[in-house]
């Protein structure tokens, strides 16, 4: 059996398993990395360099970063100063997805959905309002803040990585220009439009487990945990100024909290999502034997031999943006990144173009899960607290696929033409 149709194997089992989730995503990944090694298919080196790759290394330290503003309450605070000034409905939700949008584009994004959910409940149990007019916007803004940097979300880190492979320059807002402006037309489209769609419906006024009470943290360590985040993303903007990488810079942050007493060395440990580092390594494994075998190149002459001869660039464009956005809506979003993300690559290549577009769009796409309580651990959360039904992301959800789906389609030909 060639080593490409190993590879091909090893994929489609991939995505049956992401998508079914009877195997833990991390061991889906780990075994196809170990499986392609025992068939030969990738050398020792490849098959364990993803789990050293750098981007990994500035994930891990964006972790410990983000974890010690939640240890802390400071990103409670945050999102609670900023809240309490809206008065009206419309506007709780416009605050509401300003602070969590922004926050998500340097912080994770499921993180900062989770920090946030207890709040927000609470003020809607103050107010009056119902929750689930509040959270549902909630866990979209996360998902669109994701956007904004290439460490709002861990799929974001692989789009990045498969550019540096092909040799291209990448930057910290690389993802910035589309997700602004879907950020943006996500928090109009719900001002105006999408709270239409949100139910209005009673709950379980339930207890919220495990919320942490952070009276008794000293106020330095807040304000030292904020310090530290916006200095980290500074030297990260200015990476080639200051001559720094941005995971060096994302280390010393690290280091910095831990020795300062900011961050326990258990809760900084804790914090280091190794499931999201070994679904990371693995995929790149798998990416790496796509690109080696030619198994990404037989994918891609498929897709363009299905679509005619010299097909369109915007027409792969829009088939890359479905089938990622389909996918991610049932499965994991990093774990779709990763399986699409060297396909994307390898189109683009095919066809001679920029694959700057086709893999941003790739990376995007698979961020919209928005249309079904699985498609990320966020819309999850807040099912029960929500009182949410399946049909309540269906309809709330495909017009902000659809406004994201636009932008994608416009900017991005514009911002990076398929040929230059």
């Amino acid at each position: 059996m060639s080593p490409s149709t190993i590879t091909l194997i090893f994929l489609v089992f991939a995505i049956i398993s992401f998508v079914l989730e009877k195997i833990p995503l991390a061991l889906t990944a780990t075994i196809v990395a170990i499986g392609l090694n025992l068939t030969g298919v990738l050398s020792i080196a490849d098959t364990f360099a993803g789990y050293v790759n750098s981007n990994v290394i500035l994930c891990v330290g964006m972790f410990v970063v983000g974890q010690a503003l939640f240890e802390t309450g400071m990103a409670n605070r945050i999102g609670a100063l900023v809240t309490k000034f809206a008065k009206t409905e419309k506007m709780l939700i416009i605050a509401i997805m300003v602070i969590v949008g922004a926050m998500s584009g340097f912080l994770s994004n499921t993180g900062t959905a989770a920090v946030l959910i207890p709040v927000v409940c609470g003020i809607a149990d103050e107010s009056g309002y119902s929750r689930s007019r509040l959270l549902m916007p909630l866990v979209f803004a996360a998902a669109l803040g994701g956007n904004l940097s290439i460490i709002g979300a861990p799929g974001n880190l692989m789009g990045v990585n498969a550019l540096q492979e092909l040799g291209m320059e990448t930057s910290f807002f690389m993802y910035a220009p589309v997700g602004v402006p879907m950020l943006l037309l996500g928090i109009v489209y719900f001002a105006f439009i999408g709270y239409r769609f949100l139910p209005d419906r009673a709950y379980s006024r339930e207890a919220i487990n495990g919320q942490k009470d952070y009276r008794n943290v000293p106020k330095w360590k807040q304000i030292v945990s904020l310090a530290v985040l916006v200095v980290v993303i500074l030297a990260m903007i200015f990476e080639d100024e200051i001559g720094v990488k941005i995971q060096i810079s994302a280390c010393v942050g690290a280091i910095i909290l831990v020795l300062t007493g900011v961050i326990s060395e258990k809760e900084a440990l804790k914090s280091i999502d190794l499931k999201v580092v070994l679904l990371f390594g693995g995929s790149l494994a798998l990416a790496k034997a796509l690109e080696t075998t030619g198994a990404g190149n037989l994918i891609a002459d498929a897709i363009v031999g299905a679509l005619g001869e010299n097909p369109n660039p915007l027409i792969l464009l829009l088939v890359i943006f479905i089938v990622g956005c389909s996918l991610t809506n049932f499965m994991s979003n990093t774990a779709t990144t990763a399986l699409m993300v060297p396909i994307a690559a390898s189109l683009a290549q095919s066809l001679g173009a920029d694959p700057r577009s086709m893999i941003i769009a790739t990376v995007i796409a698979c961020s919209c899960a928005y249309a079904t309580p699985i498609g990320m651990p966020a819309n999850t959360m807040v099912v029960g607290l929500g009182g949410y039904k399946f049909k309540d992301y269906v309809k709330a959800g495909l017009p902000m696929i659809a406004v994201s789906f636009v932008i994608c389609i416009v900017l991005l030909p514009i911002l990076f033409p398929f040929y230059g």
